[in-house]
């Protein structure tokens, strides 16, 4: 596995101690070595000192043994070069010693717009044939033609059976758990559609700013970071058919099938269905929090969104009518992902108190499924209240070690599994519905609306739901 990209946050913070993890459990090939890259000039027993720090301060504590650390440092090596630089994978090849028969997973975690030459130059040394696999990780690219542009340079590399196109999200035991939940258990097929279900929220909220991601995410802002990707991959899972069978092609079919049927927001339709919010100085978990113009790297006078929420429809026969409701934000009151279903209430209500049933999945803090059901306070007369059947899943199997997205994700490059991963279609099907929401945006000229750090956003992004008498679910 050759990492690009090497000593960045995401190699140091998320790659190396899954690889770790799939070390110590011995899930990783015999011979496997992983090979740091980066324009450092680093010896190779300084980068395993690099790695081994951030390793011990990432990993808990009764998980990380010295023996196992050593043994794991045996497969790291380093190899400073400049991705940029097409002579520079000439040493490369020769530092990897390339026979035609090696395996390679070439990882970029890189920039988006070094992908498209590295993929390049891997391909002009040798290094892109049929044994091998490439992961990039989102975003790829800023607009539906540089999105084309990076896949188009990609797939003149490499075979589309060959590219990892890797989200998190998919990753994290609840997100699968969805597909178990909706598809193998018969208590929820005949309800999982619009005669059934009212609407649905969508939430990924954030405590944290921009930390030191402040120019990447000024020049990206909420929609590109989290909503075309993470969010619309929650969205396709929740609203997808069943897949012929679990496999590759079969799951991903059904979600680009999803982003198709889209109703597209374009126009003026961006002030009816969409609301861009921008968090000013508040407080935050108890701690003062700056305006967002005031963050490392933010341009004083940026208009760029951390915050956007929205409508959504899915025009076809299963979900017609039922409107999707997509949030995301930073520093916003409390950190939580969830998708709250919520459905219909009863044809004739026997009951003045009783209120329609809620199925919520907590993806994080915790990893928990809840139904909220009717039953009657002990007493006299038929007083109704909400109670909850709840699985927390952690708790459910606590025997079990919890995966990391990574851990899982790395795991099913290594062993070819691209199920959990983007299809170049699908990730073009969604800039293709994006785009035309960022240029409603610009057209339109929608400045961000204001909220103070520390609450629940915008008071224009509560507005999409109470014009149709429903609320968040805060």
């Amino acid at each position: 596995m050759l990492v690009f990209g090497g000593t960045g946050d995401l190699a140091l913070h998320k790659l190396l101690p899954a690889l770790y993890h799939l070390h110590r459990e011995h899930r990783l090939p015999k011979t496997m070595r992983i090979i740091g890259i980066s324009r450092k000039l680093l010896a190779r027993q300084h980068y395993i000192a690099l790695a081994e720090r951030h390793c011990r301060a990432q990993i808990e504590k009764k998980d990380f043994d010295d023996n196992t650390w050593f043994s794991f440092s045996k497969r790291l090596d380093y190899l400073a070069i400049d991705a940029a630089q097409a002579a520079d994978f000439n040493r490369l090849t020769e530092f990897l010693k390339h026979s035609p028969e090696h395996a390679y997973i070439h990882y970029l975690a890189t920039a988006p717009h070094l992908f498209a030459s590295i993929a390049s130059n891997l391909a002009i040394n040798g290094l892109a044939g049929p044994h091998t696999r490439i992961v990039v990780e989102k975003p790829i690219g800023h607009s539906l033609d540089s999105a084309l542009s990076i896949n188009a340079a990609i797939g003149t590399a490499f075979a589309e059976e060959q590219v990892f196109r890797i989200d998190h999200y998919l990753g994290k035991e609840t997100v699968q758990n969805l597909m178990a939940l909706r598809f193998a258990n018969a208590l929820f097929e005949p309800v999982w559609r619009s005669a059934h279900i009212d609407h649905i929220q969508i939430s990924v909220n954030e405590t944290i700013g921009v930390e030191n991601r402040g120019a990447y995410y000024d020049a990206a802002g909420a929609m590109r970071d989290m909503l075309q990707n993470h969010l619309l991959q929650l969205l396709c899972l929740i609203a997808m058919e069943a897949p012929v069978r679990f496999d590759a092609d079969s799951v991903r079919n059904e979600k680009v099938k999803v982003l198709q049927a889209l109703k597209p927001i374009c126009g003026l339709d961006v002030q009816d269905k969409t609301v861009r919010g921008q968090y000013t100085a508040g407080h935050v978990g108890g701690h003062n929090a700056p305006a967002y113009y005031f963050e490392k790297g933010v341009n004083s006078d940026s208009d760029t969104e951390t915050f956007v929420a929205m409508e959504v429809e899915v025009d076809n026969w299963r979900w017609s009518g039922v409107p999707f409701y997509l949030r995301t934000g930073k520093r916003l009151a409390k950190k939580t992902s969830e998708i709250a279903i919520q459905f219909k209430p009863v044809p004739h209500s026997l009951f003045n108190d009783s209120q329609a049933n809620l199925l919520l999945i907590r993806l994080q803090p915790e990893e928990r499924i809840s139904l909220e059901l009717m039953a009657k306070v002990p007493g006299k007369g038929m007083h109704l209240e909400p109670v909850n059947l709840d699985i927390n899943l952690a708790e459910f199997f606590q025997d079990s070690r919890r995966w990391k997205a990574y851990e899982r994700l790395l795991l099913d490059v290594i062993e070819n599994d691209s199920t959990l991963f983007m299809r170049r279609d699908e990730v073009e099907a969604a800039w293709r519905w994006v785009d035309p929401i960022l240029k409603g945006w610009q057209q339109h000229y929608q400045r961000p609306r204001p909220y103070p750090a520390g609450s629940n956003g915008p008071e224009q992004a509560h507005s999409l739901l109470e014009k149709h008498n429903r609320a968040w679910l805060d």
